[in-house]
């Protein structure tokens, strides 16, 4: 078993090193719009500090968006209306960022003209840690080699599709970060105790929508969670812990809150143009866009993991795990799958935190049964 866990943990390495290698060839100025919003925010965020939260255009008076719309070829790159990612304010008379702050702040961290490479290569090893901590935690050849085998995939993700957007790779960190504490909170703590780790969870998952807004939907399986396991205990203690992960969720997205309060007039106002805020509906070409995509490959075994969890009948609360899962799952695949708009990275956060809660769910031994007992049967019938 040590032989095993030290290939896998070295294969993982391995990967690790290879996607640095990778990224330490990309270029800053790759001619995607998104890219240029998100450096503009971080750009804001090295210059003004906090105050960075206001984006308004008018505040690029050392032409620092200009002179990277002109180095990608965009044909208006000198009429600041026109400018990519966005969208008037009719309530602040503000042209503004449309993207919540979180991505800037982050690449804010690294020095100018060398910030992408460096917030990959970090996000890279903080995943490649989990995968080396899930390996490390194998109990049977089984779960050994199925976290390896998922880790070594957690960490080449973190190339492709995580290039597709600078927003995927903090969000990729986030979901490992809890689903591990997700399997922490109802394996091996009793869930009828501490408010902690739900509040944990609850924060990094509010964090998380100050990357992208549509991570706003990571936390709605562990909202149906909760009610579940009120309506099966009819006690206090899951109201208690919804409380503590609700307001630590809320506390998570404060950036965010204020930043739509500065530049939309409202913290419950979106940023977002009308092309991002259209109802949902079912479109075939969607579908069919997802359904030869990677993204199809991972929703699949994000399902199949969900399903063979509910169905085994071993120890501990994985059983509670895959509920979280499967409520997760359900609600942001019915979002994006009738979303009008594809991309190449929409249900991989979703997919990713369900899949790290679900590794690491078989992988930590259970301490405690207590009220864990009671869901764990109403979760078999």
């Amino acid at each position: 078993m040590n032989k095993l866990k030290i290939f896998l943990g070295l294969a993982c390495l391995l990967i690790l090193a290879s996607s640095i290698v990778t990224m330490s060839r990309w270029k800053e100025a790759r001619g995607v719009y998104d890219d240029v919003c998100y450096l503009r925010q971080a750009h804001l965020f090295q210059r003004f500090g906090m105050s960075g939260l206001d984006t308004d255009i008018s505040r690029d008076d050392d032409h620092y968006l200009k002179d990277k719309l002109k180095e990608i070829d965009f044909a208006d790159w000198n009429k600041p209306g026109r400018a990519p990612c966005h969208t008037p304010m009719p309530g602040t008379g503000k042209f503004v960022l449309q993207y919540p702050p979180g991505t800037g702040f982050m690449l804010a961290l690294f020095p100018q003209g060398h910030q992408i490479i460096p917030l990959y290569a970090c996000a890279a090893v903080i995943v490649c840690f989990f995968a080396l901590l899930g390996i490390a935690s194998g109990r049977t050849l089984s779960t050994t080699l199925g976290a390896g085998l998922f880790g070594c995939l957690a960490v080449y993700l973190m190339v492709n599709p995580a290039k597709a957007s600078y927003s995927i790779a903090p969000t990729l960190v986030v979901c490992a970060a809890a689903g591990f504490l997700t399997a922490l909170w109802l394996v091996r703590a009793p869930p009828n105790r501490s408010s902690l780790l739900p509040a944990a969870i609850g924060l990094l998952l509010g964090l998380a929508v100050n990357f992208r807004l549509p991570n706003l939907f990571l936390a709605s399986g562990y909202l149906l969670f909760f009610l579940y396991w009120f309506a099966a205990s009819r006690r206090l203690q899951p109201v208690l812990q919804g409380i503590a992960f609700g307001a630590a969720f809320v506390v998570g997205m404060v950036p965010t809150l204020l930043a739509n309060a500065i530049n939309a007039g409202s913290p419950f106002a979106t940023t977002y143009g009308s092309d991002d805020v259209v109802l949902p509906h079912i479109n075939l070409d969607i579908l069919r866009q997802y359904a030869t995509d990677l993204q199809f490959l991972l929703i699949l075994l994000a399902a199949g993991s969900t399903i063979w969890l509910l169905r085994a009948r071993g120890e501990g609360g994985a059983h509670l795990v895959a509920l979280i899962a499967a409520g997760n799952l359900l609600v942001n695949l019915a979002f994006f799958l009738s979303h009008p708009l594809f991309t190449p990275y929409y249900t991989v956060p979703v997919t990713m935190l369900s899949l790290w809660s679900l590794c690491f769910a078989p992988l930590i031994p259970p301490k405690d049964t207590g009220e864990r007992e009671l869901l764990e049967q109403a979760a078999r019938s």
